[in-house]
């Protein structure tokens, strides 16, 4: 496979991006670690003539929290983001995605912002951040806007990005106390796999005893990260146990859009989905717990 041949266009500025975007319209697409838009180029998923690199934009990298929160810088590595001293801290959900996501060399390239603004329904990070209630800030010539990530994804590889907008940066709010979150996720192998089912599941809880909110996100078995409410609901006003636990994997295995494929058949996506989401919630409780 060998890349085409593309224009290259380094932004000296968010609003350099966006013009060069908006002046070439479909013809141009964003560069930031490429690990995804390379390889979609070389095999013809996408043909474009114009790549806007971001990459001298100093100031979309990087990972700070204060008293609202965690913000994202959208070329911040999937390995700086794993080894934030804020995400250890008061995020460490986040670690459950970022440690288990593709090879080293794959987290060493690959950007927050280009997993999350390719909408591809396998992506790792999309599902713990909607569990955990993120944001992302989209940035254009016209003004800047944020969306909440539940609202982001429109369809496979498609999003609310409109022309010239370009994703700025992930907002993710201080988890109150009572709050636990957790990603699961079933590959073939260890290393460099893409998940073939995923599940984040969030809860926050009212004494040790009682759910008073929740989350349930599948990832891989639906063309978009996909909050299941019902499996929210199936908790609330409950007792945090496995009863408890299995209605909302029964709701969540019930509400997936699994394909069959060469790493699983749509039957084996299911029966994954509802055995992840009894995980997640199990490991999102006991977390919940260590924070009253």
């Amino acid at each position: 496979m060998y890349l085409p041949d593309v224009q290259l266009h380094q932004a000296a500025s968010l609003q350099d991006a966006s013009t060069l975007l908006d002046d070439r319209g479909p013809d141009a697409r964003l560069l930031a670690g490429g690990t995804d838009l390379l390889v979609d180029l070389k095999t013809g998923r996408l043909r474009v003539t114009h790549l806007v690199s971001l990459n001298r934009i100093d100031t979309l990298r990087g990972v700070t929290a204060n008293d609202g929160g965690l913000h994202i810088g959208p070329l911040t590595t999937i390995t700086d983001l794993g080894r934030a001293t804020a995400v250890a801290e008061r995020f460490a959900p986040i670690h459950d995605a970022t440690s288990r996501m593709a090879a080293p060399q794959i987290r060493n390239r690959a950007t927050v912002g280009g997993n999350i603004a390719s909408a591809v329904p396998c992506a790792d990070l999309p599902p713990i951040l909607t569990a955990m209630n993120a944001s992302v800030v989209l940035w254009s010539t016209r003004g800047q806007r944020e969306v909440p990530l539940d609202s982001f994804f429109v369809g496979a590889r498609q999003t609310v990005l409109a022309g010239g907008e370009i994703l700025s940066g992930v907002r993710v709010p201080d988890p109150p106390p009572g709050f636990g979150a957790a990603y699961a996720r079933f590959a073939l192998r260890n290393g460099n796999a893409i998940a073939v089912a995923a599940v984040a599941a969030s809860v926050t809880l009212s004494g040790k005893d009682t759910v008073r909110d929740a989350r349930v996100v599948l990832g891989a078995v639906a063309p978009v990260p996909k909050l299941v409410e019902s499996a929210g609901s199936a908790l609330l006003g409950q007792s945090p146990d496995d009863d408890a636990f299995h209605r909302a994997a029964v709701a969540a295995r019930d509400a997936a859009e699994p394909i069959s494929d060469i790493r699983g058949s749509a039957d084996f996506r299911r029966h994954l989905v509802q055995v992840l989401t009894h995980q997640a919630l199990a490991t999102a409780c006991a977390r919940a717990r260590e924070t009253l």
